[in-house]
């Protein structure tokens, strides 16, 4: 007799052992025909599996995390099945599971094209047509070599003899392709239905350049045509929204080759940028931060002292002169320890915040770059608090208040938190990471903010916050963050006079609430559309005239608007005005105000917001109350 305790308590019992299969038959047809897998006493397992003795068992559909991503791992296995049906010189290597989808590499003696993607795709529907089932084996290590070796395919050889001697290597077995694996995989090929390829790449055996080049497929698959349907729609937005290609239509910022990953900005995306930065000093000021500013370029020395030199030296760029080694710095971090060094603190003086938009450099690797959200030069809105233990508290408290307020200035509503804890390598007595863990796990709570735990993933130094925010199309950008530091402070001598007259050195928290000023705006532009918030606009209105004959009172009205602190420009081009409105309208300018003869005689603008709004015909004075209205609330849109 085997007893199986279902999720909700209850229990089934069948006279012999079961596989999972039955044990979802038993349940319902509909579950049966769902099943892609089940968990066995919590362990993920195929529906082939035999249950020999009493254990808790639970079904697994595609509706379940779980089940989506077999979903997806088996549909990478069917993509390489269809690849070596329409081409069997193809040898597969790779082929995870990703965010959205999955990937399988290729050695292939010619590139594929779109077509031969076309192809593969309808291969694939073939072959879920079939139904075939998808059966699990138990090889020895060394007979499955030789069995891949025999089949011409020497990167999976490879790979399996990587494998310690002695380990069982299971392989999938789908009509006349077999894949190593370790599973769990869906039963049949005809339970995969929705899926669709998306693109081709290139990438390099083991991910080493000194590798051959292989050939990437990648594709989606999803629970319900109605869940990709949502997914290729929100990659049809994430393309209009793209900050690359809106920052040349607006005029914002261009990029080149003689500047990898180095930004020019142009006019209008400057402002942009001085208006975050402004917006950010004014963030220090209010929270009680001094405005620093820290050398570019430090000896190497200092380097080797924070253990940069030896765990980061590939990513900085060093420079040499009169037989002394330099690095561009990474990071703002030692200079801001300096400052703090160069007098004797007190433990009146915390604790002491400074604040830095300082302008890192770091060496990318090429491929990693990605317009200006990832970048070789950039500028943090870093800051650094030196505080006691005892101060912690309060410190992470009033730094997710701040944070808040920012975000939500920015157009942003929805944040995650999560709290990344001790890992295995660290610095600092358990107590001292009791202390500091207990204390920004109670910031959060003190906040009103539900938390996640990420266990591990604490920096070596300190345990940290990490603030992740949703954007227009639900995408998560991790951007702000406050870590505790027991290190760095310590190996550049940093203390400070304690109560009772001994020498302490203080915490270090490192924090950054936009993070990289480039990699924000690139967020900014693509939250927004390239609509920008008025108060963040480059340009907040334009004059249009109708004809030569306004032209000098709409020159007046311009000037009469800036002179107020507005960023207005006066569109005086001899175009008709639906082209004017037309052209700033794709520019996504906020307001267009145009004026005709009427206008003019009364002194007014007939005004039309954002969207294609008639808001109607208003004074200059009135209209300049109205933005300066939009301005100080940080209204995200007219009206």
């Amino acid at each position: 007799m085997v007893s199986i305790t279902l999720p909700d308590g209850s229990q089934r019992r069948f006279e012999a052992p079961v596989t999972v299969a039955e044990v979802a038959a038993s349940i319902g047809a509909g579950l049966a025909r769902a099943a892609v897998a089940g968990k066995v006493d919590g362990r993920l397992v195929d529906t082939s599996h035999r249950i020999e003795s009493d254990a808790a068992v639970a079904i697994v559909t595609p509706r379940d995390p779980e089940g989506l991503e077999i979903v997806r791992h088996s549909t990478a296995h069917l993509l390489a099945y269809a690849v070596k049906s329409l081409y069997p010189d193809a040898q597969v290597t790779i082929g995870p599971v990703i965010a959205d989808g999955f990937y399988y590499d290729f050695s292939y003696k010619r590139p594929f094209t779109p077509e031969d993607l076309a192809a593969i795709e309808a291969k694939m529907v073939e072959l879920t047509r079939k139904d075939e089932p998808v059966v699990r084996e138990l090889w020895d290590r060394d007979e499955a070599v030789k069995f891949f070796h025999s089949i011409g395919e020497k990167y999976k050889a490879e790979i399996i003899a990587s494998i310690p001697s002695g380990e069982p290597i299971t392989l999938y077995r789908e009509g006349g392709f077999v894949d190593l694996c370790r599973g769990p995989h869906v039963p049949s090929t005809g339970r995969l239905k929705v899926f669709k390829l998306m693109k081709l790449a290139g990438a390099y055996w083991r991910g080493d350049v000194r590798n051959e080049m292989l050939q990437r497929i990648y594709g989606t698959a999803w629970a319900t045509r109605e869940e990709q349907d949502a997914y290729l729609h929100r990659l049809e937005e994430a393309e209009k929204r793209d900050h690359r290609r809106l920052g040349r239509e607006l005029d914002l910022f261009h990029m080149q080759e003689e500047a990898p990953g180095l930004v020019f900005w142009h006019p209008k995306g400057w402002v942009i940028w001085q208006q975050i930065e402004q917006y950010m000093r004014r963030v220090y000021q209010d929270c009680g931060y001094q405005e620093v500013r820290a050398p570019q370029i430090l000896d190497r020395s200092l380097w080797e002292r924070t253990g940069h030199w030896q765990n980061y030296r590939e990513n900085m760029f060093t420079t040499e002169s009169e037989n002394r080694s330099y690095a561009i710095k990474p990071m703002n971090c030692p200079g801001h320890l300096q400052i703090y060094n160069s007098a004797l603190r007190s433990y009146r003086d915390l604790p002491l915040r400074y604040g830095e938009f300082g302008q890192c450099h770091r060496n990318e690797p090429s491929g990693a770059l990605h317009g200006i959200m990832r970048v070789r030069g950039f500028t943090q809105d870093d800051g650094h608090i030196f505080c006691t233990e005892d101060q912690i508290l309060d410190e992470c408290v009033a730094f997710t208040a701040q944070l808040q307020a920012v975000y939500r200035d920015f157009g942003f509503e929805s944040i995650l938190y999560r709290v990344a804890t001790r890992p295995d390598n660290r610095v600092g007595s358990d107590a001292l990471w009791d202390k500091a863990e207990a204390a920004i796990m109670e910031s959060m709570r003190r906040a009103g903010c539900e938390f996640g735990i990420s266990p591990g993933e604490g920096a070596f130094y300190g345990p940290k916050i990490e603030y992740t925010l949703k954007d227009a199309l639900g995408r998560e950008w991790q951007c702000g963050t406050i870590q505790l530091d027991f290190n760095m402070a310590a190996s550049l001598g940093a203390e400070y006079v304690a109560e009772d007259n001994t020498r302490r050195v203080p915490v270090m928290l490192h924090r950054a609430i936009v993070g990289s000023l480039e990699r924000f705006i690139g967020i900014l532009i693509e939250h927004h559309a390239g609509a920008m918030p008025m108060w963040l606009a480059p340009v907040q209105a334009v004059i249009a005239n109708i004809t030569d004959a306004q032209a000098e009172y709409a020159a007046s009205v311009a000037e009469t608007l800036r002179k107020q602190g507005f960023r207005v420009q006066a569109d005086l081009r001899n175009e008709k005005i639906n082209y004017k409105i037309r052209d700033n309208s794709l520019q996504r300018v906020p307001y267009i105000l145009v004026v005709g003869d009427k206008e003019k005689q009364a002194g007014k603008v007939a005004v039309r917001a954002r969207g294609g709004v008639e808001v109607g015909v208003l004074d200059v004075g009135a209209f300049a109350a109205r933005l300066s209205e939009d301005v100080a609330l940080k209204r995200a849109n007219p009206l």
